[in-house]
C-alpha cells in the first residue's frame, strides 16, 4: 500500500495534537490543594457553656479567611470529663494525621504531646506550660508546642483575697475542684493552700469528679458551713456551670471563679483572663502554622490583661454590700 505525502500529514497533525493536548488536559485536571486537617482535643462535654470558648476560636479562623468544610476540615475529640480518655483521643487524631493539634488546657495539651513529637500542638489556655512540662521556656518552647497560658493557677491566690476583701470575717472558704485533672487541679490546689495560709483562711476542699458529683460535693459543705465558696478552673465545671451556679444559688454561698461567665450567670464574682481571647489568638497561630512556621519560633503568649466582675444583683441577693475598694476595680457591675 502506498502513502502520500498528504496521507502522512493527516496522521501526523492528529499525534501531534494528541501530544501537545494530553499535558495540557493533565494540567487542568490537577487536584485542587490539600484541605489542611485541624485536630480539636477537649477533656470537656461539648455542652452550650464549652461551645461557646470553641465559637471563639472558630471565629478567630473565620477572620483569617478559614472556612470550615471548604479550606479547613476540623477534627473534634471530646472526651465528656473523662481525662483518662485523653490519650486515646489524641492518638486518634495523629492517626488519621491532621495538621496541626488544638489541645485545650493543661491535660488535652499533655496527652497531644505524648502522642505525638511531630504533628505541631497549640495548647490552649494551660495554666503552668513550664512547670508542666510542655515547652522549655515561654520565649523558646522548643520542641511541636506552644500557644497561650492562662496563668490560672497564680490567679486563684488573688481570687481567694477578693473573698476575703468582700467578706473581711469569712474564716472557712469550700473549693471546689477535680482530681480527675490530676496536674492542672494540683496546681491550682496548691497555690489556694498557700492563699489561704497567708489570709489566715481555713479550707474546706470538696471533690467533683463529674456533673453527678456536683450535688454530693455541695451537700458535704454541709458539715462544715463555709462562708464562701472558690470554683477552681476546671473543663468539667465550665461544661456544666449553670448546675453549679443554681447549686451556689440554693446555699446562698458568696462564690467567686476564674470565668467571667460564672459571674454573669449569677455567681457573686469572677476574677482571670479572658479566655474568649485566648481561644481566638489560637487561630493565629494556627494560621502561621500552617504557612509554614514551626511551634519552637513561636512564643508562648501570656495574657496582659485581666477582668473583674462583679455581680451586684447576686451581693443584694445575699445581703451583702461590696466593699468600694473591689467595685471601683471592677471591669464590669452586673446590677
Amino acid at each position: 500500500m502506498r502513502f502520500s505525502i498528504l496521507d502522512a500529514r493527516v496522521w501526523i497533525w492528529p499525534t501531534l495534537a494528541l501530544t501537545v493536548l494530553v499535558p495540557a488536559l493533565r494540567a487542568g485536571a490537577q487536584q485542587p490543594a490539600k484541605m489542611a486537617r485541624i485536630g480539636y482535643l477537649s477533656a470537656a462535654t461539648p455542652t452550650p457553656e464549652a461551645l461557646h470558648h470553641l465559637e471563639a476560636f472558630r471565629q478567630g479562623l473565620r477572620e483569617l479567611g478559614y472556612v470550615e468544610g471548604k479550606s479547613i476540615a476540623v477534627e473534634y475529640r471530646w472526651a465528656h470529663g473523662r481525662f483518662d480518655r485523653l490519650p486515646d483521643l489524641a492518638a486518634e487524631l495523629v492517626r488519621v494525621k491532621v495538621d496541626v493539634i488544638v489541645a485545650t488546657v493543661t491535660a488535652a495539651s499533655l496527652a497531644a504531646r505524648d502522642a505525638t513529637r511531630t504533628i505541631p500542638v497549640v495548647m490552649v489556655a494551660v495554666s503552668d506550660p513550664v512547670g508542666s512540662g510542655l515547652v522549655d521556656s515561654l520565649a523558646r518552647p522548643g520542641g511541636n508546642i506552644t500557644g497561650t497560658s492562662a496563668m490560672t493557677a497564680e490567679l486563684v491566690g488573688k481570687q481567694l483575697e477578693l473573698l476575703k476583701e468582700t467578706l473581711p470575717k469569712v474564716a472557712r472558704v469550700a473549693v471546689l475542684w477535680n482530681p480527675a485533672n490530676q496536674v492542672f487541679q494540683a496546681l491550682q490546689l496548691k497555690e489556694t493552700e498557700v492563699a489561704a495560709r497567708a489570709l489566715g483562711v481555713r479550707l474546706q476542699v470538696l471533690e467533683a469528679r463529674s456533673p453527678g458529683e456536683l450535688d454530693r460535693a455541695f451537700a458535704a459543705m454541709a458539715s462544715k458551713r463555709p462562708g464562701a465558696l472558690l470554683v477552681l478552673g476546671d473543663p468539667v465545671f465550665v461544661s456544666h456551670r449553670k448546675r453549679i451556679v443554681d447549686l451556689v444559688a440554693q446555699r446562698r454561698l458568696p462564690a467567686v471563679s476564674g470565668l467571667r461567665e460564672f459571674a454573669e450567670d449569677g455567681i457573686l464574682m469572677a476574677y482571670g483572663p479572658s479566655f474568649p481571647a485566648m481561644y481566638k489568638r489560637t487561630a493565629v497561630f494556627v494560621d502561621k502554622i500552617l504557612k509554614g512556621a514551626k511551634p519552637a519560633d513561636l512564643p508562648v503568649e501570656q495574657p496582659t490583661r485581666f477582668e473583674l466582675v462583679v455581680n451586684l444583683k447576686t451581693a443584694k441577693a445575699l445581703g451583702l454590700s461590696i466593699p468600694p475598694s473591689v467595685l471601683i476595680r471592677a471591669d464590669q457591675v452586673i446590677q
